[in-house]
């Protein structure tokens, strides 16, 4: 059986132990290093070529193994940021196109299902629940119906994806907050979707056909 080498990045010793012991039990996982900084992280990766980098994106200079290893810098190492589900919409919006999320809330076992996946080839997204997986190929699904959304909509989504709650993207486009919740209903069912966390992935694949917001009149 081929195994699935890992390093593995985080400011947080204790849970650098967790992750090992939990991927350490499986059969297909190989932790090649563990590293508590970004440059650490990068020496570790440039040296033994991982199929998988988990890391914590709290880490100062991250975007320093995002820039040496990322999707654009033809690597072959998987970069995939460990996360609260707190920060799930932030980091959508925050440069790492291309690496996979998973939520710190999940169970053991769903983190070992999505590195798996991962490992096979698929770009996982953050789940709107701590067990279920979504890989970003699903939500890309919808592209067909961003045709039929209006101006309005688009607005709308372009702030969920940076994270703004409805009644924040209320006073942004200076409309009532219940307005919104009827945008976002109808957004849903046209594209087939049923929570801001696909929402905001699918605004951050389809980045160019956002509309610029402007405060427009009050409806």
């Amino acid at each position: 059986m081929s195994r699935t080498s890992v390093v593995v990045a985080d400011r947080h010793p204790m849970l650098l132990l967790g992750l090992r012991t939990v991927l350490g039990a499986e059969v297909d996982f190989d932790i090649v290093a563990t590293c508590g900084d970004a440059t650490s992280c990068i020496e570790a990766i440039r040296t033994l070529a991982p199929d998988i980098a988990l890391l914590d994106p709290t880490m100062p200079d991250l975007a320093a193994v995002k820039n040496s290893f990322g999707a654009n810098a033809g690597s072959r190492t998987r970069l995939v940021l460990y996360i609260p589900a707190e920060a799930r919409d932030l980091v959508l919006t925050d440069g790492f196109g291309g690496c996979s999320v998973i939520l710190k809330e999940a169970s053991a076992q769903a983190l070992v299902q999505s590195l798996r996946q991962i490992a096979s080839g698929i770009r996982i997204l953050p789940p709107s629940s701590t067990d279920q997986i979504v890989p970003a190929a699903q939500v890309a699904n919808s592209d067909n119906a961003l045709t039929v959304l209006t101006d309005r909509e688009r607005q709308i989504i372009r702030l969920v994806s940076e994270g703004l709650s409805n009644k924040e993207i209320g006073r942004r486009l200076n409309i009532a907050d219940g307005t919104i919740k009827v945008h976002l209903h109808h957004i849903f069912q046209k594209l087939e979707i049923s929570n801001r966390t696909a929402l905001a992935a699918l605004a951050f694949s389809q980045s160019d056909w956002s509309t610029p917001v402007k405060p427009p009149e009050s409806e």
